[in-house]
């Protein structure tokens, strides 16, 4: 089943196990260092199991409680408990300060640094708008257009061609009217 840790302070007592947002389903593709690392963490912090309620197969009957069940979450707090976003706010300044990065930014600012690392390395709209889980390419392109090399603006296309045709012209031999 697929589901996402949601948190409102006023349903289910605070965090929740709900559908992901849009729909938005799919693999993590991780390079084999950060799955070292990641599985490096997994072997140190392993998940703890925490009871919350599920609502991934659909809201309850009004006046009735949710199903709840165990969850293992990697990312917890000292007692075991999710994180709350404030918290996750504290910790992001303490890792971001413990990194060296600068003050600006909060982890959210890491999607971005992700999604612009992948545009400035070549990938294609496409392929950014389902690493970030966009419903569309339009919310892609409307958020990081900016990102994408001007190479191949209108523009250029027509200077690229007569280059290009004079270049080929200057290196071909020139042949003489045999009339």
């Amino acid at each position: 089943m697929v589901q996402q840790l949601r948190f409102h302070k006023a349903s289910y007592g605070g965090f929740y196990l709900a559908p992901p947002k849009a729909g938005s389903v799919g693999d993590v593709d991780l390079d084999d260092h950060v799955a070292a690392v990641f599985a490096e963490h997994v072997r140190k912090y392993p998940p703890a199991l925490v009871e919350l309620p599920d609502i991934t197969a659909g809201t309850p009957d009004p006046g009735k409680d949710p199903k709840r069940r165990p969850v293992p979450l990697l990312f917890t707090d000292d007692l075991g408990r999710p994180i709350h976003g404030q918290r996750w706010s504290d910790l992001w300044q303490i890792w971001r300060r413990a990194a060296g990065w600068p003050d600006e930014g909060t982890f959210h600012s890491l999607r971005h640094y992700f999604a612009t690392r992948l545009i400035t390395s070549g990938a294609d709209h496409t392929d950014v708008q389902n690493a970030l889980r966009h419903s569309s390419l339009r919310i892609t392109l409307e958020t990081y257009v900016h990102w994408w090399p001007k190479k191949d603006r209108r523009r250029n296309i027509i200077s690229s061609a007569l280059r290009d045709a004079s270049t080929k012209r200057q290196r071909s031999p020139k042949t003489q009217d045999s009339r």
